[in-house]
């Protein structure tokens, strides 16, 4: 049987404060044998998601990764070996692959995808977990967005941020992203087709927002968190939504997070902010991946997709994420 060597990215040290790439360790082991039930994955896709950040704490919602573990990541990979009776060589599976080029792992940690729905970047990306499912449930479960309202999403031109703004879109409500730099925000109204954008690195944010929205803001969508979720919660009209989905601005302290300071406001207008997390809602995965999947094929829906080659490359798309250099899904090809 042929043997397989794994390139894998660990995690040097723990950082203190912002990322740096000091914090990442690369090496090349080989591959262990298949115990029965398991899986060895050749990696095609890895996605890069804000949450990888929040694992490097020794305490993390989503489980803290040791000093010397590869790094966490959700990605679409080939079965090369399969001791598992629920794949076969061949198979493309999602499932947490890790920042690595082959994983063995048990297979009951994987699920098959279906490469003739959406080529295999789609499962990581616009019909991904971490991106397209969570803007979709974000905004149809948690926001209930309805037609003519008026929708703001931070980090529009970022992965979920993108998604989530053209769905609000579709669903009839008019859409004001927040981004940072001309460029994004050009890309917003021009590529997007949103109806409006404001740049939070060189606009007055207030001001910008309350002469785009003068009647108010209906459902905020916010990765971001910090300041500017006290600039939007001071424009929410009655009744409206806050979906907290993400807080980027607080990932570098998770020990100094910053609340917000006019919480107030929701018992002012009636209005409510509800946090959720993609993984409630698994039981309609399959109901959202299909409509999704209709909006890319339609041109409907336009994923945008800045694309890293190499596992060695993985530290610079986090990097890249935590300094707001890119458009759309940050994706690393192995």
């Amino acid at each position: 049987m042929e043997t397989y060597s794994n390139r894998r990215v660990l995690l040097a040290q723990r950082p203190n404060g912002a990322l740096s790439r000091d914090c990442f360790h690369v090496e090349t082991v080989p591959c262990a044998a298949l115990e029965e039930g398991q899986i060895l994955i050749e990696a095609k896709c890895l996605s890069i998601d804000a949450f990888i950040r929040t694992v490097m704490y020794e305490e993390a919602y989503h489980g803290s990764l040791p000093v010397g573990g590869t790094l966490v990541a959700l990605g679409v990979g080939r079965i090369l070996e399969s001791r598992s009776p629920d794949f076969e060589v061949g198979d493309a599976v999602f499932g947490p692959i890790g920042a690595q080029t082959h994983a063995v792992a048990p297979a009951s940690l994987f699920r098959k995808i279906d490469e003739e729905i959406a080529p295999l970047r789609a499962w990581v990306g616009a019909l991904g977990v971490t991106t397209g499912l969570t803007a979709y449930f974000g905004i149809r479960a948690v926001g209930c967005v309805q037609p003519g309202e008026t929708v703001v999403v931070s980090a529009a031109a970022g992965a979920v941020g993108s998604v989530a703004a053209q769905i609000a879109r579709m669903d009839g409500a008019r859409v004001i992203g927040i981004a940072g730099g001309p460029d994004k925000c050009r890309f917003l109204t021009e590529e997007l087709g949103l109806d409006g954008a404001l740049d939070y690195k060189s606009d007055d944010v207030e001001g910008a927002l309350r002469a785009l929205a003068p009647d108010g803001v209906d459902v905020y969508f916010d990765n971001v968190g910090g300041e500017l979720l006290d600039v939007v919660l001071d424009q929410i009209r009655e009744r409206a939504r806050i979906i907290i989905c993400g807080a980027i601005s607080q990932y570098e302290s998770m020990e100094s997070v910053r609340g917000p300071s006019l919480y107030l406001r929701l018992a002012e207008r009636h209005a409510r902010m509800e946090g959720f997390a993609v993984n409630f809602f698994e039981a309609r995965y399959a109901e959202a991946q299909r409509e999704l999947s209709a909006w890319l094929d339609e041109g409907k829906l336009v994923m945008h997709e800045h694309v890293f080659s190499g596992i060695d490359h993985f530290p610079d798309a986090l990097l890249t994420m935590f300094s707001g250099g890119h458009r759309g899904k940050l994706i690393v090809e192995p």
